[in-house]
């Protein structure tokens, strides 16, 4: 994905919703802080941009997003990529996420901006969720230098997951810091 794909996914889901703050909580958050050409593939393979609305405590916004411009709607047959609307509560997130939010706001975004999560707390997220693409995706950004093991180990700390899986990711970076 590129970055003006993700501001025409913004565009469109700002205005299906009525909402002009959408929130960016998969992988393709990375494109508001760091510059698509920097990437990595494995970083933007993705083609699917996880949205979210911070005021939608019934989802109702998210799934009229989900409808309109998601996976196999004529949205995605054209463009080839899509919106999946998702709670705020999807992903599980560092102490703090909030503050450290990238804003995307450009004429290509009108009539909506984006709050991308940080890179690194993008990257707790997908460690938490554990899947084998999103190690895959955070070994990239590692190995490229775009994020420091060292931030991910404090904000692995803030985290609300089990001990088991703490210990987990706490192996996981320290094996990504010997590399």
């Amino acid at each position: 994905m590129r970055r003006e794909h993700l501001e025409h996914v913004l565009r469109a889901a700002s205005q299906i919703a009525g909402d002009p703050d959408v929130l960016v909580i998969g992988s393709q958050s990375v494109l508001g802080a760091i510059p698509e050409e920097r990437l990595p593939p494995a970083a933007t393979a993705s083609i699917e941009v996880d949205v979210a609305f911070f005021d939608d405590p019934d989802d109702r916004k998210a799934d009229q997003v989900d409808g309109a411009i998601g996976e196999l709607s004529a949205f995605h047959e054209t463009f080839g990529y899509y919106a999946q609307g998702v709670s705020v509560s999807t992903a599980v997130l560092p102490a703090g996420w909030r503050d450290r939010l990238v804003l995307v706001e450009t004429s290509s975004t009108t009539p909506g901006r984006g709050y991308l999560l940080d890179p690194h707390d993008c990257v707790v997220s997908k460690l938490v969720a554990g899947r084998e693409k999103d190690y895959n995706f955070a070994s990239a950004l590692i190995e490229h230098r775009l994020i420091d093991p060292a931030v991910l180990a404090q904000r692995v700390e803030t985290v609300e997951v089990s001990d088991a899986l703490r210990h987990r990711l706490r192996n996981w970076i320290s094996s990504q810091n010997r590399s």
